[in-house]
Formats: C-alpha cells, sequence, structure tokens
C-alpha cells in the first residue's frame, strides 16, 4: 500500500488561515480605527453646535435683561407719574377747602378779636392772636365748635396784658375738617373743647 504525505498541505492551509487571520484583524483594526474616527468627528461636530446655540441662547438672555430693564425703567417712571398725579389731584381737591377754611375762620372771628398768625401743619391749625377779655376767646372756641370746617378747638395759653388796652394774647388749635372722609361731620359743640392753660385774669 502506498504512502501518502499530508504534511505539505496541511501546513499550506495553517498558512492561509493564519494568512486570513490576519488580514481579518487588519480589518477590523483598520474598521475600528474608521469608525472611532468618524465618532470622534461626530462628537466634534455635536460639541461645536452645542456652543453655537449657547451662544444663541447667550445672546436671547441678554436681549431679555435688556427688556426687563427697560420694563422695570418703565414700571419706575409709571410709579412716579402715578404719584404726582395723585399729588396733583390732591391739590386740585383741596384748593376749594383752602378757600372754605380760610372763608370760615373769618366767619367764627369774634369781634374784639384779631389773629397775628396762623400756621397749619397737616390738618393741625395754631392761631395765635389778641382778644379784648377771654371771654371774647371762649367766644371764639363756640364759634369753632359750631364751624362745619373748623374742630376740635384747644386752648393752649391765655396771656393777660399789663394794661388793659393790652388785651389778652392767646394760642388756640383747631383741626380742619376735610372732605370725603370721616371728618366732614362737624365737631359737636362744646364737647372737644379742651383748655391745656391759661394764665392771668379775664377782662
Amino acid at each position: 500500500m502506498p504512502r501518502i504525505n499530508l504534511l505539505p498541505w496541511r501546513e499550506e492551509q495553517r498558512r492561509e488561515r493564519k494568512l486570513a487571520f490576519l488580514v481579518a484583524l487588519g480589518g477590523g483594526t483598520i474598521a475600528a480605527v474608521i469608525v472611532a474616527f468618524a465618532a470622534y468627528l461626530m462628537m466634534g461636530s455635536m460639541v461645536d453646535a452645542q456652543q453655537r446655540r449657547n451662544e444663541v441662547l447667550r445672546g436671547e438672555i441678554k436681549q431679555l435683561d435688556k427688556q426687563i430693564e427697560e420694563i422695570n425703567d418703565l414700571e419706575t417712571a409709571k410709579q412716579r407719574f402715578i404719584a404726582r398725579m395723585e399729588i396733583i389731584e390732591k391739590l386740585q381737591r383741596s384748593r376749594p377747602q383752602i378757600v372754605h377754611l380760610f372763608d370760615e375762620i373769618v366767619r367764627t372771628l369774634p369781634d374784639g378779636v384779631y389773629l397775628t398768625s396762623v400756621k397749619q401743619t397737616d390738618k393741625r391749625l395754631k392761631f395765635d392772636g389778641v382778644a379784648q377779655s377771654s371771654t371774647r376767646v371762649s367766644a371764639f372756641m363756640r364759634n369753632i365748635d359750631g364751624s362745619e370746617w373748623l374742630k376740635n378747638p384747644e386752648l393752649e395759653v391765655v396771656e393777660t396784658g399789663k394794661e388793659k388796652t393790652a388785651g389778652s394774647s392767646f394760642t388756640l388749635y383747631a383741626d380742619q375738617v376735610t372732605t370725603g372722609g370721616a371728618d366732614d361731620t362737624p365737631a359737636t359743640s362744646g364737647k372737644n373743647r379742651k383748655v391745656v392753660a391759661s394764665r392771668g385774669s379775664a377782662q
């Protein structure tokens, strides 16, 4: 029986398998490099796109900040305008009250009494004057009690002059009655009079 040597054929087959393995390994490596490079390019493109979006968002945010600042400025200007309008309306409403007030002061001032000064702080009035006698001051206070524009007379001081002809100096306080509020009702006569201090005797 003849003998057949298979070693060369097997050696050739092993070489072919090894070569195929090396070719497959090289192809896989090249494919992995290509995929990695493509992924790198894709990630770079995505990062660039996100950065561009971020820049656009920053620009929009700056625009919104400017608009918000303008709105705040407009709101502040609006509040100042409203405050000025309220002051103007208040002054317009108070103009007839001032006329009524001065007219009422003349009406309530009895004979024998004249005022040297009138000062107003908010709704509080201070009268400094001279009267022929203390009874004239009392009449002035009664007239204020019955007034529609004055109320709450308070006599702080009555000082009798050394000479009989000099009369009595007095300081008297009263409140102005404002329209459009609870103070519109006249003060009740005789209930709100308050004498704080008095010096000297009636003439």
